[in-house]
């Protein structure tokens, strides 16, 4: 079972930092290097009969990416992953801002 373990390792090695920043690519004279959010998770598991399993899952969300222009290197946003990434957080900010406002009043 630890061979599994070790095998599913291996193969997420390479995720990380040279994930998040993908290799350059030039698009009519300007240099692009596309940036993402890149999370993973594995595990394995077996019982006394020797008998186990063993599995892996990421996932990427393009954020944005450096831009290498005239003016200098700028960072321009992916606007949809940015409002996506945003609906979780407004979520819990619409929720809570009622409970505060009603615990400020007594």
């Amino acid at each position: 079972m630890a061979n599994l373990v070790e095998k599913i390792a291996e193969s997420f090695k390479d995720f990380g930092v040279t994930r998040n920043y993908g290799t350059p690519v030039t698009v009519s004279g300007v240099e692009i290097v596309p940036v993402s959010l890149v999370w993973l998770g594995y595990g394995g598991g077996n019982d006394q009969e020797e008998n186990g399993g063993g599995g892996g899952g990421g996932a990427s969300i393009p954020i944005g990416a450096y831009v290498y222009g005239a003016d200098g290197v700028r960072f321009r946003p992916n606007i949809i992953a940015l409002m996506a990434m945003s609906i979780p957080l407004a979520c819990i900010a619409g929720r809570a801002l009622p409970r505060i406002i009603k615990a400020l009043k007594k």
